[in-house]
């Protein structure tokens, strides 16, 4: 092995319309919230579902084509890697968050509506 990589890739669906910032620099920022889901059989037999949800932030090129292709309930793949980011509450309290900062994504499938039935898009 070359070397170790900081590489994560996720499926999931888009919990919210993906919300985007423009910055004075020129820098386009598209963040949103995905939700992984994971089935298992607990001790029990009895099926368990764990969703789990990760922030995502996306910059320039990439968060254009994310503002165009992507909705809340869109299912995707998502390729980036883990970031570590850091700040301050109101409080003073200093708090830590992992996100991905992705490099690229897939469109599997755009939300269908039940009331449709069909793939909006």
């Amino acid at each position: 092995m070359n070397s170790l990589r900081n590489k994560v890739n996720l499926i999931g669906r888009l919990g919210a319309q993906p919300e985007v910032s423009n910055f004075e620099s020129g820098r386009m920022l598209a963040r949103f919230t995905l939700a992984t889901n994971e089935r298992y059989k607990d001790k029990n037999e009895v099926w368990q579902d764990n969703t789990q949800w990760h922030t995502v932030n996306a910059w320039g090129k990439l968060a254009e084509r994310i503002q165009k292709s992507l909705d809340k309930g869109s299912e995707v793949v998502i390729e980036g890697k883990l970031v570590q980011q850091s700040y301050e509450t109101k409080e003073g309290e200093k708090r830590y968050a992992t996100i991905v900062e992705a490099s690229d994504f897939l469109l599997v499938n755009s939300k269908v509506t039940k009331e449709e039935g069909i793939a909006k898009k």
